[in-house]
């Protein structure tokens, strides 16, 4: 305790005569203290950020621990002391990049290619990390702060290209000038305290402003005013408030609160505004990224630069409470251990730091080996920005079986463990050391299901609605359910409506259907009231655009109430394609088709290359009968991605309907080919097939459909059809009778029946 408090002494030495004199102070005086304080905490507004120097004189060791850690160096102001990087006429090629990094009147300058292509002298206002590498932001027109995608590699002392063997012009949207690399919507967030992006979408330009330029104290425990204004009063006069005034409380919490604390930065995810501390769930302020595919492997391993939050929730480690302070320092963000002895603060020693478990030894051939250590088979690393190797915190066990079933690495063989060895050379040793994995693993569904294999629908509808596994696999589970329209499916996404977790609650109202749109309002409604900011958001944006005649009042008024929480949120992000689209699909559900048009334009102006909105764009086009416009669309992005098969199909349509049907074929083909597990696309082509006269290719095309679905009234009387325009009316009656079997309350397989057996009757055809 400071010695500054008059009851240190009395505490420490006893009754001194200094005691008695902070003792014999009247008790009045006590009492108005009190009463000024009590008056003064009641009175402050909105809590304010006040700075680390507020917190430094009671919590000097927390302060000394967080001076020089990672988050400290977040960000810093470009100058001697920060900037490590060689400024000394230093020149850097790659490619066709040449970079002179030097200094010139005490500043930091680099001279390299600017936005239209040609050589310019930037100056560097700030350092943006620390290690393994350290980048560097340039202040451009509207706000933006730029960040050089020519790092410095702290170790190795020299200049690196962050994106090496990709050729990567000024107009894309990936080179140093343009959206991916400014700090205010990509970085910013995650690198200063009480940061504001202070995006103008009519302007296009930034106004962010931060109250420290670090991740400092108030970053992780919110605005704190409150508690500097409690700890300043005297100790006897300060009243009993809840948390000492902090916003955020990050002392006896469960180890779910104290890993979301970290999320909002160390996740993947889709940001709905400025970080508010006051928010109650993680969904509140973004939505996690599930485990999609180029993000994540079919098992849930990193791929991508995904962070640590959604490898570490899907753990073990998570499900038993662990949480990050067992193994990092809050402050200086350090191990609390080192090697093993990290994991055996929990792990029994005698059992787990033992050969007769890791069967590696510590030395081999004479030279120190690292094979023993508890993180090489349950931690192993990948390198992101090149030379950043960054752990899955997942935790798994290693399963070489699993690389041979389904294609997901095994930390046998990589990070340069046994790589020169062929993976049956692991399995094989891991069957001999540990026997068969026996356990089955989500991985096995979630590869099937991104695959589109039929066998995985009954198993991703079992792995979404059970509570056991993660809730970050079971909305995986839901996102890849949608590409399996079924009675099941349905069902398992309006159980998932009510379920526990945001996160699937989240990615059930994204999919969920309903046989009528009064059906489909009964069941999404309640989402407008749930707690949670991106549930009832994502739910209103289903409802919009629905008569409001099936809305009651209140209904309304707050769809409409979320539809404006939605639009704000999206609003923050017009930065970004993604916003942009979304606002597009709003307005076109609302029947807004100018303001539509307007978003989509403004996510393609963002990212020329954005898929979604160029063909969604293409697809309200095509509603206006701006054909010609449509097409030129869905041919630019087909042109850059060839193997984006839902254009080809989208183009496909589109030709059909203009009677370009040579043309349809061929590209309903591709995507036949390419999306080997979309029926509709069979579907379509076999009708086109049909158009042409090519009917021994409609038959094929319209058997596939049905066997993919074998229940779909559509392609059973499709193929029906086929048969009788063919001649072959027994086939079309034995189609017929399937319709009747599989919907016996529709009227249209009865009547496909009744006309097949009169033009039996009548002698015509064969079978």
């Amino acid at each position: 305790m400071a010695s500054s408090d008059p009851l240190w002494r009395w505490k420490v030495a006893g009754l001194t005569a200094t005691a008695v004199i902070v003792l014999t102070i009247p008790l009045y005086a006590v009492k108005e203290s009190l009463r000024r304080s009590q008056t003064s905490m009641a009175a402050v507004g909105a809590p304010e950020f006040v700075g680390r120097e507020k917190c430094r004189s009671c919590h000097e060791e927390a302060y000394e621990a967080w001076i020089g850690s990672d988050h400290d160096n977040a960000m810093a102001i470009a100058s001697d002391s920060t900037v490590l990087g060689d400024f000394d006429d230093a020149v850097f090629e790659y490619g066709d990049i040449t970079a002179r990094f030097y200094k010139q009147d005490g500043k930091f300058f680099v001279r390299t290619q600017g936005p239209d292509g040609e050589p310019g002298d930037f100056e560097i206002a700030y350092t943006f990390g620390i290690e393994p590498l350290q980048q560097y932001l340039i202040p451009f027109p509207g706000g933006r702060l730029q960040s050089l995608t020519i790092a410095w590699d702290t170790e190795r002392q020299e200049w690196f290209y962050l994106y090496p063997g990709q050729d990567i012009p000024p107009s894309d949207w990936l080179h140093w000038t343009r959206g991916a690399q400014t700090w205010n919507g990509m970085c910013a967030e995650c690198h200063s305290t009480n940061l504001v992006k202070g995006y103008d979408p009519e302007t296009k330009t930034f106004a962010t402003t931060w109250s420290e330029i670090d991740v400092s104290c108030e970053a992780c425990h919110g605005p704190s005013s409150r508690h500097v204004e409690w700890a300043e009063i005297p100790p006897m006069a300060r009243p009993e408030i809840q948390n000492y005034g902090l916003i955020v409380r990050t002392g006896d919490i469960s180890s779910r609160q104290q890993v979301e604390l970290c999320a909002p930065c160390h996740s993947r995810r889709t940001e709905l505004g400025d970080y508010d501390h006051t928010s109650a769930d993680l969904l509140d302020n973004l939505v996690p990224t599930v485990l999609e595919e180029g993000l994540y492997y079919a098992d849930g391993q990193i791929l991508e630069e995904v962070y640590v939050y959604g490898s570490f929730v899907q753990s073990k480690m998570f499900r038993m409470d662990v949480r990050c302070s067992d193994c990092h320092d809050v402050h200086s963000l350090k191990f609390h251990r080192d090697g093993n002895e990290l994991c055996l603060q929990c792990h029994q020693t005698e059992v787990y730091d033992s050969y007769d478990h890791h069967f590696h030894k510590k030395e081999h051939e004479g030279k120190p080996s690292d094979g023993y250590l508890c993180v090489k088979c349950h931690m192993p690393e990948r390198p992101y920005m090149v030379i950043d190797w960054r752990a899955d915190h997942s935790l798994r066990v290693p399963r070489p079986d699993l690389t041979l079933e389904i294609g997901v690495p095994n930390a046998c063989s990589q990070g340069g463990c046994h790589d020169d060895q062929t993976v049956e050379w692991s399995a094989d040793y891991y069957q001999r050391w540990y026997g068969r994995a026996r356990k089955p693993h989500y991985g096995t569904t979630l590869a099937a299901g991104r695959e589109g294999r039929p066998e995985a629908h009954a198993e991703l509808i079992r792995l979404a609605g059970d509570q056991l596994y993660p809730a970050m696999v079971r909305a995986t589970a839901l996102s890849l359910l949608g590409a399996y329209p079924s009675e099941e499916t349905t069902a398992a996404f309006n159980r998932a409506l009510s379920d526990v977790e945001a996160l699937v609650r989240y990615t059930a109202v994204g999919n969920v259907s309903a046989a009528t749109v009064e059906e489909y309002v009964e069941l999404v409604v309640p989402l407008l009231f749930d707690q949670v900011k991106a549930v009832r958001t994502e739910a209103a944006t289903r409802l919009a655009g629905l008569p409001a005649e099936l809305f009651e009042p209140y209904q309304r008024e707050a769809l409409q109430q979320t539809l404006e929480e939605y639009e704000r949120a999206m609003e923050y992000s017009l930065d970004f394609s993604f916003a942009g689209h979304n606002l597009g699909n709003l307005y076109a559900r609302l029947g807004d088709a100018e303001k539509a048009e307007h978003y989509y334009r403004t996510a393609i102006e963002i990212d020329d290359l954005f898929i979604p909105a160029k063909a969604n764009l293409a697809v309200l086009l095509n509603s206006q009968g701006r054909n010609d416009e449509a097409e030129v669309l869905l041919r630019e992005v087909l042109d850059a991605y060839p193997d984006r098969y839902d254009v080809a199909y989208s183009l496909g349509l589109l030709l059909a309907e203009l009677n370009r049907f040579s043309e349809a074929a061929e590209y309903l083909q591709q995507a036949a080919d390419g999306l080997p597990q979309r029926p509709r696309v069979r579907y379509n082509l076999g009708l086109v097939y049909q158009q042409l006269g090519r009917a021994a290719e409609a038959e094929r095309a319209l058997s596939a459909a049905l066997e993919l679905e074998p229940d779909n009234l559509d392609y059973m009387y499709a193929l029906a059809d086929h048969y009788v325009r063919a001649g072959q009316l027994r086939r079309a009656l034995a189609i017929a009778e399937r319709m009747i079997e599989r919907h016996p309350d529709n009227q249209l397989g009865h009547d496909v029946k009744a006309f097949v057996e009169n033009a039996l009757q009548g002698g015509s055809g064969s079978g």
